[in-house]
């Protein structure tokens, strides 16, 4: 009797402690991984061309796009293209954001909206928005008016999908918790709704900010002197890859700049999570 008792204790002293796993599934980046693995790829791509093994004509050398991006920025003409193109995005972003938000909620809040809403979406959504530009122009004039429009488009359906998505996604029983309760209705969609749709919100604002940056680069070479895409399209053109090049870093610089203000709403607005 006591050789097994002993025979047990021994046992439970060389077992083996397992390790926590149930805290859930939090996913998270290095904070540094992103910037060295992106000066890694900068000094390789400086090294083949600094030694020759790529033509500079077809793919110039980090340096020669940072000096080409230095000299439009001292001549003024890096300004005068980036206000341009930020102020049809800013606008053309905000006027479709504004739509697709209040449609998207129709959607998700109405059967009527929901039913007329999709159908319309569903048909009007794979149409390229770029090859509305000509009879936008016809419609609004040359000017900013249909590059703007444009834009607004683009975000418009992306923001409605994604918002009406968002808020088919919020739980029902918390909405039925709350009308059992007799809550007003505008109060179960801003305490209830309205959080729970956030998330997809914001992940739609990624896409749309996307959509926009692609929208004016694409209007701006059909039908514009002024602006990023109107200055990569003339580089081009004159073979001038190192400018044609430093647009295209400008472009990159913007978007990750737009990822990193959504990334700080995310964090503010959803505290929660």
């Amino acid at each position: 009797m006591l050789d097994r008792a002993a025979t047990d204790t021994a046992k439970d002293s060389a077992t083996r402690r397992v390790r926590f796993r149930g805290a859930g599934f939090v996913p998270a980046s290095s904070r540094f991984g992103g910037w060295i693995a992106l000066a890694l790829v900068i000094a390789i791509w400086q090294a083949a061309g600094s030694t020759g093994l790529v033509n500079p004509l077809f793919l110039p050398a980090p340096s020669a796009i940072a000096r080409a991006i230095y000299q439009l920025a001292i001549s003024g003409a890096l300004w005068q293209h980036l206000s341009a193109s930020l102020l049809r995005i800013g606008v053309g972003w905000l006027l479709g954001t504004a739509a697709g938000v209040a449609v998207g909620f129709a959607i998700g809040l109405s059967r009527l909206a929901r039913s007329v809403g999709i159908t319309f979406i569903s048909a009007l959504f794979p149409i390229p928005k770029i090859a509305l530009l000509p009879l936008l122009i016809l419609w609004l004039g040359i000017g900013e008016e249909p590059k703007i429009a444009t834009i607004a488009l683009g975000v418009f359906f992306s923001t409605a999908i994604s918002v009406y998505s968002g808020v088919d996604a919020v739980p029902r029983n918390l909405i039925r918790m709350a009308q059992s309760f007799n809550v007003p209705f505008a109060t179960i969609v801003r305490k209830v709704v309205w959080p729970g749709a956030l998330p997809a919100i914001l992940a739609g604002f990624r896409i749309t900010a996307s959509v926009a940056l692609l929208l004016v680069v694409s209007a701006e070479m059909i039908g514009a002197q002024y602006g990023i895409g109107a200055f990569v399209l003339q580089a081009g053109n004159l073979m001038q890859t190192d400018q044609l090049l430093a647009g295209v870093v400008i472009l990159s610089v913007f978007g990750l700049a737009v990822g990193k203000v959504i990334g700080w709403l995310e964090i503010r607005l959803l505290h929660w999570r």
